[in-house]
């Protein structure tokens, strides 16, 4: 029996389709100089290259990349259980397949039962697809869990966060979370900074709940706080002890129109 391939579903529209101008413009995003850290985890958007892969881009090229990755994204469609992984496959974007982690995605299906084997959840999903050109431009081999997030229930969450932990206290290379997140949506500028701030200082305190309280309360439309708030867990799970704001900005930096924007934070956490 093949493997499942799953095919880009926004190549030619969130970013490039072409081979050529996708490396043309992951390279651009990824050319920040500086050095790079070993992290436990991190927050990256996920709108159109075009507003949010500077910001993207800035994240991972400050960082010291594995080869083994967890992603965790939002499901923005719908489709599929709440809690829905792939565990095998490949996933096809313009500059090749990448292979799902198949043996540690059995891990973590194992040590969490709310985990359902779903690739449905994730055949119309961009927020992760945007994540894996970067990371095959940078990482080169590598290997993923991918993992959708349809759940805004704390304790679940939490759970979610600490059975990664478990999991990968058992892993002996080192795995990078990311925690694919677009931050507060369609509110004016002036208003999303200090929403996205509120947020913000949660993550950079390490605060999973603090985090959660804040964006429910706070009516932030952060729509990857649950990937946020699982991420954080696992890395405070991990012996994390720093957060740092790589980048931030808005889609009006780009746009111009400061009436409706979306907030990006770029996070890394270690």
């Amino acid at each position: 029996m093949a493997a499942t391939l799953r095919q880009p579903a926004v190549a030619g529209y969130f970013y490039p389709g072409k081979r050529d101008v996708l490396l043309r413009e992951v390279s651009q995003y990824t050319s920040v100089a500086g050095d790079r850290i070993r992290a436990l985890g991190c927050v990256v958007p996920h709108a159109g290259y075009m507003y949010s892969g500077h910001v993207a881009g800035a994240v991972f090229a400050r960082l010291e990349l594995p080869r083994r990755f967890i992603i965790l994204c939002p499901n923005h469609t719908g489709r599929g259980e709440p809690l829905a992984v792939m565990s095998e496959g490949n996933w096809l974007t313009p500059l090749g397949e990448v292979a799902i982690d198949r043996e540690l995605a059995a891990q973590l299906k194992q040590n969490f039962k709310l985990l359902s084997e779903d690739a449905d959840a994730h055949l119309g999903e961009h927020a992760l697809e945007v994540q894996l050109p970067f990371l095959q431009h940078l990482a080169g081999k590598f290997t993923f869990v991918p993992i959708t997030v349809g759940v805004g229930n704390y304790p679940v969450l939490a759970a979610l966060g600490e059975a990664m932990a478990t999991t990968l206290a058992g892993v002996e290379e080192p795995v990078l979370i990311v925690a694919s997140s677009d931050m507060n949506h369609y509110e004016s500028d002036a208003r999303t900074r200090v929403k996205d701030r509120k947020a913000i200082d949660q993550l950079l305190a390490l605060d999973p709940r603090g985090l959660y309280d804040v964006v429910t309360g706070e009516d932030i439309s952060m729509c990857g706080f649950g990937p946020a708030v699982a991420m954080l867990t696992a890395a405070k799970r991990r012996g994390a002890t720093s957060a740092e704001l790589v980048k931030y900005a808005t889609s009006g930096d780009i746009t111009g129109d400061r009436e409706k924007v979306v907030g990006y934070a770029g996070v890394v956490v270690s």
